[in-house]
């Protein structure tokens, strides 16, 4: 299975699906920023990399386009969003379907966008935490693959908070990559996800942290 990786920064997702060691092959780490300290890591592992930057476009419509093209050169399997910070038009998303991941930082529905942890913090929610699932054109609404729950402290704060569900994020999304690649993912009618076992049964996962 081939693999391709979409970045906008750090790359802290993409250096916890490397070291995953996953039976696939990253063929490539592109990004839509020159500066993407993700790159680096991209280029330390022997791993292709390219930038498209957006601000070369006259339209979202335009670079999406663009986008696809040189994604496709690559021919993947698996398309992976990892800190990919782009609001996808309706065409890119259903040329990918069934095959584009995300992670989001919090437990969607809620607190779909941006400023989660924040937000999460001034609703005063006891338990936050991170998602992966499909990308749909609703942002941040796709099928729910798998999420990790850890407790929201009096103590905490913004980088306390986003340092807790980070660790998190590092775990769920090697795995929810590992099930799709083994094709234990299934979108049922409903348009949610079924995951299956070793014998092909419905398996229940949670995950928490501390």
């Amino acid at each position: 299975m081939r693999i391709v990786v979409l970045i906008s920064g750090r790359g802290s997702n993409l250096q916890a699906i490397l070291a995953a060691q996953l039976d696939a092959e990253i063929v490539a780490v592109i990004s839509n920023k020159t500066d993407a300290s993700g790159l680096k890591i991209a280029q330390t592992a022997g791993i292709a990399t390219a930038v498209l930057a957006h601000t070369d476009f006259a339209s979202r419509a335009e670079f999406d386009v663009a986008m696809m093209r040189l994604i496709d050169s690559y021919q993947p399997d698996l398309v992976v969003l990892a800190g990919y910070m782009r609001i996808l038009t309706d065409d890119f998303v259903h040329h990918y379907h069934g095959r584009l991941l995300n992670i989001h930082p919090s437990l969607l529905p809620s607190y779909a966008g941006l400023n989660t942890h924040q937000r999460a913090l001034d609703d005063g929610v006891k338990a936050h935490g991170c998602t992966v699932h499909f990308v749909t054109p609703t942002l941040d609404h796709g099928p729910i693959i798998i999420q990790a729950v850890v407790p929201v402290l009096p103590s905490d704060d913004v980088a306390s908070l986003s340092a807790r569900v980070l660790q998190m994020e590092h775990q769920i999304y090697p795995t929810a990559i590992r099930w799709w690649l083994a094709k234990r993912i299934v979108l049922n009618t409903n348009n949610r996800v079924n995951l299956l076992n070793n014998t092909g049964s419905e398996q229940t996962v949670f995950y928490t942290g501390s």
